[in-house]
């Protein structure tokens, strides 16, 4: 027990768990089954993004762009579906962008060595003006009812299949970074930089994987994004990627790199969802969601940062106490 409660997604579970009691306390309807399922359902676009931003952040570098990307693949969603093009060939063309999109990211990030925050802070921007020009300010609407049911089926009528989809593929990653060499290197890189190169990891190559799996993600969020809410506007996905990288961060993947795990981004993609929901059983107005989803991220970040402060005093110590015995005999 003491073991699992270490588990950095194990706090985030906790908290969790009392937040939701602590809300049913004022209102016992948000602890219903209903409203829960439906939190849970609700997060599963966010599952998806942030599942892509691990990698990412394993590394110890960071993706803004990837809500644009969201955006923009839903933008070339809702055109391919009214130009009568199949759900297949929507999302095949929507992950070549998000694949685009990466490398481009990669490229400037890895070879050009602009700072990650920098190169996707301006990719960005070319994004968002792409997908403007390409929707020309209008909205995309009137989508096949096919293309629609696929972020409406249930599981039982209970569980969404995007959802459990999403647990499946963090299930998958998770054992590929835990059982290859390759995904193994995702943490190494973002540990320790240098020792990484010192042992033979492809440094660059891993951080271009990265950012092409990143993309990628976000361009299938981008495709069930539409599916979803059912018509796409110019400025959609907008805020997306400060919510992905609050889910990895608040699921226990660490900014600095090389810790966390896939299943803490799911965590904490239903802890962000499950804020505008506390806000409504509450009483409160909805314009407190960003404020709120800040602040939880700024908390995060610092008890982590003391949290590893603590940890390298407590090792420092133990080993000045190791030299002194040492010295001593």
């Amino acid at each position: 027990m003491k073991n699992l409660l270490k588990q950095r997604e194990m706090v985030s579970v906790l908290f969790i768990v009392t937040l939701f009691i602590v809300v049913g306390l004022f209102n016992s309807k948000f602890l219903e089954l209903n409203n829960v399922f439906q939190i849970i359902n609700n997060s599963a676009i966010y599952s998806i993004v942030a599942l892509g931003m691990c990698f990412v952040l394993f590394t110890g570098e960071i993706d803004v762009s990837i809500g644009a990307t969201v955006g923009l693949t839903a933008a070339i969603t809702g055109k391919l579906l009214n130009s009568g093009a199949s759900i297949w060939v929507v999302f095949l063309m929507a992950l070549l962008v998000g694949v685009i999109v990466g490398a481009i990211n990669a490229v400037g990030i890895v070879f050009f060595k602009i700072p990650s925050i920098i190169m996707t802070l301006g990719m960005m921007g070319i994004i968002r003006g792409t997908q403007y020009i390409y929707t020309n300010g209008q909205w995309l609407q009137n989508f096949p009812n096919e293309f629609l049911r696929l972020s409406q089926n249930r599981i039982g009528g209970t569980i969404g299949v995007v959802f459990v989809s999403a647990l499946i593929i963090a299930a998958l990653l998770h054992l590929f970074i835990k059982m290859t060499m390759t995904g193994k290197s995702f943490k190494a890189v973002g540990d320790n930089i240098d020792g990484a190169r010192l042992i033979g990891i492809p440094v660059d190559r891993i951080k271009f994987l990265s950012y092409i799996i990143c993309g990628g993600f976000a361009a299938v969020g981008g495709v069930l994004y539409a599916s979803r809410i059912g018509f796409v506007t110019p400025i959609d996905g907008t805020g997306y990627e400060m919510t992905a990288i609050a889910a990895c961060v608040i699921g226990g993947v660490a900014l600095e790199g090389g810790q966390g795990s896939t299943f803490g981004s799911i965590i904490g993609s239903i802890l962000m969802t499950s804020i505008s929901s506390i806000l409504v059983f509450l009483n409160f107005p909805s314009t407190f969601n960003n404020t709120i989803t800040g602040g939880i991220l700024i908390a995060i970040v610092v008890i982590g940062a003391l949290s590893n402060h603590r940890s390298a005093e407590k090792v420092r110590k133990e080993r000045l106490r190791v030299r002194v015995e040492q010295g001593g005999e």
